[in-house]
């Protein structure tokens, strides 16, 4: 579900780069150990910071709308609204949910779409159906299971992250197979190369609106 970028390597390993450095038998394999100053792992940070900024729009956008509903529902004058909204921001769920998208689905959804584009780099319509398969039972299972748990996590409520996943996973995994499938399929079939980061950044905003709202009812 949803994609940053797909112009590095697995988890910051260059597939392409690595198949190009591989030597006939016979030469000198030390020669090719050294083509990175033998770094082997570079955290993808471009992708990492995409993600937190995405995770924190989401929040932020959802936040503020459930701040409107609940002031709305009180009828209070639009000065008070006004300061419901802006000046009561819980920075601490939105620290959460930033984290989760720097230090998680960056790099993870960064090393799963290196992945697919490793082992199944050709553009046919079986490969890009297949793409849009594994994304959904694959990619969101394990996103949603990391989310939640990391949540709780941090809210110190391990022992009660069974009861979450049994009221809430299967829903938010469904509502995601709602969005993302078609999404993905029209990136893929729609999108021109160059817009489709963007667009599926533009989705993930969407999506993770809807994890924070997810997260937030406890």
């Amino acid at each position: 579900m949803g994609a940053l970028g797909v112009d590095g390597g697995f988890w910051g390993w260059n597939w392409d780069s690595r198949r190009r450095r591989r030597k006939p038998l016979g030469s000198n394999a030390s020669s090719g150990s050294t083509g990175r100053g033998g770094r082997g792992y570079q955290f993808p940070s471009k992708q990492a910071v995409t993600a937190g900024s995405l995770a924190l729009t989401g929040d932020t956008i959802a936040q503020v709308t459930e701040r409107w509903r609940k002031a709305k529902s009180f009828e209070n004058d639009s000065k008070d609204i006004l300061q419901t909204i802006f000046l009561h921001h819980d920075w601490f769920r939105a620290l959460r949910m930033t984290s989760y998208g720097f230090l998680l689905y960056g790099p993870g959804s960064y090393a799963w779409y290196q992945f697919l584009d490793c082992h199944l780099p050709d553009q046919t319509l079986p490969n890009l159906l297949l793409k849009v398969l594994l994304n959904q039972i694959v990619l969101g299972p394990s996103v949603i299971a990391i989310v939640f748990a990391w949540n709780n996590l941090w809210q110190g409520k391990l022992s009660q992250l069974p009861q979450k996943y049994r009221k809430d996973a299967l829903p938010t995994l469904l509502y995601g197979f709602r969005f993302w499938i078609p999404v993905s399929v029209l990136n893929f079939w729609v999108i021109p190369l160059q817009a489709r980061v963007a667009f599926m950044s533009t989705g993930s905003i969407f999506w993770n609106f809807c994890l924070s709202s997810t997260m937030s009812r406890g």
